[in-house]
């Protein structure tokens, strides 16, 4: 069987941060891709070619958390300066401003129905706000260490927090207590997110680690120690099929949830990749990192990709080694066709498989990796060759200009 398509690639870079990139989001229609840095400006970038980007100043400090209202028609960014403005992203980037928090305020959220928004902050506090004149709604405050990352649920009845304090906490909106307490993590918790069909979570850790949980049965669905670095930033395909992660190990790692092991290893940043989003559609992912580049990468994703896979089994030494716990039920998004559940009901057979050959194949995966960062500096490379190019024709021009009587 053919495999799918081709592998994710990179579609273009955006420069124009003059800091670490902290964060990224597309827009309802992926036409805008917003980008905050410790440079305190928030850049919103044209996905059409061609197009000048927005620079949005305004905030006084480092811009540490972007979030696109489910509209496209607003813009929220948090940041070290203890506050939270919404912006209009268009050419005059009007905002309002309102002070959230007594310290850093580290992540926002808009809720699916575009009417309240979630922060969390360096004051050990998540905060509900209204949208509409950012009425202060209600307080969140068990975590007892900084909460670096909280997020709405696809259906706008729960919020997750992640904190310093080394738990992720799940929230009732309505009643405003505390669900439940995941302790799993073995350092600070610095991101996590809903699954889209709202079944469970992923947290990322300082710790190196991503994990999954269910949040009706608060069981640990799956476990990866793939990084060799803190784990920054994590985001759902929004099929539900795929995970993608950005480390401080400089790479984005792409995980197969349905198989429960590592897709793709991601190489383009020097230095800590430390913030990733899938676009809307999953056509597109951005990444950003300590570099201050934002690059948008094209997925590449067949629609069938699962299916393949599903007939394409890993071999049993392979798929463990992910670090994926045994008989893992992922839970199947709401819409997927039904002839996979059966597929993913049934637990992988274990294939045997010779051990020079499972040695093989590891070597071969670890030489493509060397490969992909060979390629990765060699493009560099040829980046900062054109750029000197380019200043060495302009000196010309400029010389000629002036010999010219």
């Amino acid at each position: 069987m053919a495999l799918p398509q081709e592998d994710p690639s990179l579609e273009r870079h955006f420069k124009g941060h003059r800091d670490a990139v902290t964060c990224v989001d597309f827009s309802l229609n992926t036409k805008l891709l917003a980008s905050g840095s410790m440079d305190s400006c928030l850049m919103v970038w044209h996905m059409k070619p061609q197009s000048r980007a927005y620079r949005f100043t305004g905030h006084k400090d480092a811009v540490t958390c972007v979030n696109f209202s489910p509209s496209g028609h607003l813009l929220a960014s948090g940041s070290r300066d203890k506050t939270v403005r919404i912006w209009v992203p268009n050419v005059k980037g009007e905002s309002t401003v309102f002070r959230a928090h007594t310290a850093t305020v580290r992540s926002v959220h808009f809720c699916s129905d575009g009417q309240s928004l979630v922060t969390a902050s360096d004051d050990k506090t998540v905060k509900v706000w209204s949208t509409h004149r950012q009425k202060f709604l209600f307080s969140l405050s068990q975590h007892i260490n900084w909460v670096r990352c909280a997020k709405f649920s696809p259906d706008g009845r729960l919020i997750v927090s992640a904190s310093d304090d080394k738990t992720v906490k799940l929230w009732d909106k309505n009643s405003r207590e505390c669900v439940h307490s995941y302790c799993e993590h073995g350092g600070f918790v610095t991101y996590v997110d809903f699954h889209p069909s709202g079944t469970c979570i992923a947290a990322a850790g300082m710790d190196n680690t991503v994990k999954v949980w269910d949040v009706r049965t608060h069981r640990l669905l799956q476990h990866y120690q793939l990084h060799s670095a803190a784990v920054n930033a994590l985001s759902f395909h929004p099929s539900g099929n795929y995970l993608i992660t950005a480390s401080s190990d400089s790479t984005l790692k792409i995980l197969d949830l349905m198989e429960g092991r590592l897709l793709y290893t991601l190489h383009g940043h020097q230095g800590p990749a430390t913030t990733v989003a899938f676009s809307r559609t999953g056509e597109y992912f951005a990444s950003g990192g300590s570099d201050e580049q934002v690059m948008v990468w094209k997925s590449n994703f067949d629609v069938d990709y699962g299916e393949v896979l599903k007939v394409q089994k890993p071999p049993a030494t392979l798929a463990s080694s992910a670090g994926n716990l045994p008989a893992v039920d992922f839970p199947i998004p709401p819409g997927r066709d039904k002839s996979l559940e059966s597929v993913q009901s049934q637990p992988p057979e274990p294939i045997s498989m010779p051990q020079t050959l499972t040695n093989t194949l590891e070597h071969i995966v670890g030489q493509l990796d060397v490969l992909t960062q060979t390629v990765s500096i060699l493009e560099q490379r040829l980046t900062l060759t054109e750029d000197k190019l380019k200043q060495c024709l302009e000196n010309q021009q400029l010389i000629m200009q002036r010999t010219t009587p």
